[in-house]
């Protein structure tokens, strides 16, 4: 039973965000005291989290996931592993708790927590009425460096704030990619994506961009703080894996998606985070 709901809610995906919200953590503990507890707090609300988005675009896509080939029979709910309605109340369980543990962290993350459950749970609509769906998922998860460090720090800073955007810049731009699969389904019953807009070379060229856009940001960030040669090591290693990502993927050949979707941005998320931590702990 419990592999089913770790499969329903991808839970190896919480890679791409957790190492970010781990980065906020210790950015906010170089000027605040560290506490076991804050960071026992803030996994826990990154899985809780995590959990309630996903199995909630499960239930809410269950009848889009039964039309479509490539997910009919691999996802939980169409295929039968799990009833809808579990599946609902599994979203509502995780969504009590994660505002819960919020009120155990400070008040601004307690007051921001409807916000946060807001953007990542709307997020499953958004696909119905917007091409900007991929925007909004970046959102969602850009929200992981920015609320731990509010966890620690009690207060908005600059430096999180833009390690937010580079995660939105950077997951929108994945997304672009990964959504590239679905294309033609999505023409054919109203679904909107950046592929359907523009179409799959325009798509993969706004991909690039958002991701510029993010390697531009991390020069910023590093340039704007005391990193040293620790953040600029992970910086390369980064911004080579999203280069490697759009050289695997071609216009008429989409068979290493998983690839550039899953595995190179996972392991960019953990280098990039482990050198961070390192520039932080050891200058």
């Amino acid at each position: 039973m419990m592999k089913n709901y770790l499969s329903l809610i991808k839970f190896s995906h919480t890679i791409f965000a957790m190492p970010f919200a781990l980065i906020g953590f210790f950015l906010a503990c170089q000027d605040f005291e560290f506490e076991i507890i804050k960071l026992f707090y803030v996994i826990t609300c990154m899985i809780l989290a995590r959990s309630s988005a996903m199995a909630f675009n499960r239930y809410i896509d269950r009848e889009i996931d039964k039309k479509n080939i490539r997910t009919a029979e691999i996802r939980e709910i169409p295929n039968g592993t799990i009833k809808a309605k579990n599946a609902l109340i599994f979203v509502i369980i995780n969504s009590i708790l994660f505002v819960i543990v919020t009120y155990f962290i400070n008040t601004i993350c307690f007051y921001l927590s409807p916000v946060a459950l807001l953007i990542i749970l709307g997020y499953s609509y958004t696909k119905r009425f917007t091409s900007l769906c991929h925007i909004i998922l970046g959102l969602g998860l850009s929200l992981s460096p920015i609320g731990a460090y509010l966890a620690v720090a009690g207060q908005f800073d600059l430096t999180p704030l833009l390690m937010s955007f580079l995660v939105l810049f950077w997951v929108s731009g994945f997304d672009i990619i990964y959504s590239l699969q679905d294309k033609e389904f999505d023409e054919n019953n109203n679904l909107n994506s950046i592929p359907v807009l523009l179409g799959v070379k325009k798509g993969l060229w706004f991909s690039r961009f958002l991701h510029l856009i993010a390697i531009v940001l991390i020069i910023v960030i590093g340039s704007q703080n005391n990193f040293q040669y620790f953040y600029w090591i992970g910086s390369l290693l980064f911004i080579g894996l999203l280069f490697l990502q759009h050289s695997i993927i071609k216009e008429d050949d989409f068979s290493k998606i998983n690839i550039a979707f899953f595995t190179t941005n996972g392991v960019a998320s953990i280098i990039f985070c482990v050198f961070v931590l390192l520039d932080i702990f050891i200058n």
